[in-house]
C-alpha cells in the first residue's frame, strides 16, 4: 500500500498520510505482548506507514521502548517519529501514575512546562527510543482538557519555558519541526498567537462526530501554513462500536447526545453501503490544514481493519447526505 507523504507546515518533515498512533501499545500495554507488539509495528511499516507518534506519558515510557526497539530495526532515513515533552518519568514514590495507563513500568509522571525540562525530557525520549535523534517534539497536554481551571497558569508557564526550549531546539537544528500535543483547540490558536509552530497534534476534536476548529484554528492554519496531524479520529471508539456498552467518547462512556448522533451518522454510511468507520478514518483528511491521521492501535485486526478502512472508495454524496442531515460540516472541506 502507498500513502501519500504530506509535509509538515514550513518544515522539511514529510509524513505519511496515515500514521502509527502509539498510545495503545503502551497504554494497554500488558494486553499486548513484546511479540505482538513488535508484529503490530513491522506490518504497519511494511504497508507503508512511516510516520510514528509516541509519548513518556503512554505507558510511562513502554510504548517509546518498543516503538525504538521496531525502529533500530529498520534505517533511519525510512520514518518520522515524533514525541512529547511536559511530562518527566521519575521513580514510582516521586509522581503520580496515570490512571489511564494499564503498564507495569516502575515509573510515575511529574509536570516539567521549564525550558530546561524540553530538553532533559527530549533527552530522555532519546535514550529510552534508542534512536539519534527526534524528527518533531510536541508539547503535550497544555490545554484545559487535561488541566482544568489552572489551564492558564500552565499556559503561561510553557509559553514562557518549554516553548521558548522547543524554538531554541529547532533553530539549533536538535529537532527539525515541533508544535503542540493536545485534546482541544482552543489553546492551539492561543500557542499560535506567539509562537511559530509546525503543526498540531489535535486528538478528537476534528473527526466525522465533531468540527469545532473548522470555526478558527483550521481557518488559520491554512493562512500560517501549519498543519494538523488527527488523533483519536475514533474519538476513542464510539465511531468505531456497534454496541454502546463498548462505545467511550474521550476514553469515558459515551452520553446520550453523541451515541445518538453517532448512530444517525452510522445510519446515512449504511445507506451508501459504507463501513462507518472508513467514513471516520478519512474524513479529517478532507480538510487541506489536516497532513496525517495517527488512529491507535493494540492489535493486528485493528491495524489490518484501518489499512482496509483507508483503501474505501467512499462517494462524494455519502458527505453530502451527511451535511445535509446537519451531521457534519463541510465548509473548508475538499470532496
Amino acid at each position: 500500500m502507498t500513502f501519500e507523504m504530506n509535509k509538515l507546515g514550513k518544515s522539511s518533515v514529510l509524513v505519511s498520510e496515515m500514521g502509527f498512533g502509539g498510545a495503545p501499545l503502551g497504554g494497554i500495554g500488558r494486553k499486548a505482548s513484546e511479540s505482538e507488539a513488535m508484529d503490530i509495528l513491522k506490518a504497519a511499516f511494511d504497508a507503508g506507514i512511516s510516520y510514528f507518534d509516541t509519548a513518556p506519558l503512554y505507558g510511562h515510557g513502554l510504548s517509546e521502548r518498543r516503538i525504538g526497539r521496531f525502529l533500530n530495526s529498520i534505517t533511519r532515513s525510512s520514518f518520522v517519529i515524533s514525541t512529547k515533552v511536559g511530562r518527566m518519568l521519575v521513580s514510582e514514590g516521586e509522581g503520580q501514575r496515570d490512571q489511564l495507563m494499564q503498564d507495569n513500568e516502575p515509573f510515575s509522571i511529574v509536570y516539567d512546562y521549564s525550558y530546561q525540562g524540553a530538553k532533559a525530557s527530549l533527552e530522555a525520549s532519546i535514550e529510552r527510543l534508542g534512536i539519534d535523534h527526534i524528527d518533531l517534539l510536541l508539547c503535550h497536554d497544555i490545554d484545559r482538557w487535561t488541566h482544568g481551571d489552572g489551564q492558564p497558569a500552565v499556559l503561561k508557564q510553557a509559553q514562557e519555558g518549554i516553548l521558548r526550549g522547543l524554538c531554541d531546539l529547532r533553530s539549533q537544528g536538535v529537532i527539525k519541526a515541533f508544535g503542540l500535543g493536545v485534546n482541544d483547540s482552543e489553546v492551539c490558536s492561543q500557542v499560535m498567537n506567539n509562537f511559530d509552530v509546525d503543526c498540531f497534534l489535535l486528538a478528537g476534536r476534528f473527526t466525522l462526530l465533531e468540527q469545532e476548529p473548522l470555526d478558527d484554528l483550521l481557518p488559520r492554519c491554512l493562512d500560517n501554513n501549519v498543519s494538523i496531524i488527527v488523533g483519536g479520529p475514533y474519538n476513542s471508539g464510539v465511531l468505531a462500536n456497534v454496541k454502546r456498552n463498548h462505545a467511550t467518547y474521550d476514553y469515558k462512556p459515551v452520553d446520550d447526545l453523541r451515541w445518538e448522533k453517532a448512530q444517525k451518522i452510522r445510519t446515512i454510511c449504511d445507506s451508501h453501503v459504507i463501513d462507518m468507520r472508513a467514513a471516520a478514518l478519512q474524513f479529517p483528511l478532507k480538510h487541506p490544514a489536516v497532513v496525517s491521521i495517527i488512529p491507535g492501535v493494540w492489535r493486528m485486526k485493528e491495524l489490518r481493519s484501518n489499512l482496509d478502512f483507508f483503501d474505501v472508495d467512499i462517494p462524494d454524496a455519502l458527505w453530502r447526505d451527511l451535511a445535509e442531515a446537519n451531521l457534519v460540516r463541510l465548509d473548508g472541506i475538499e470532496i
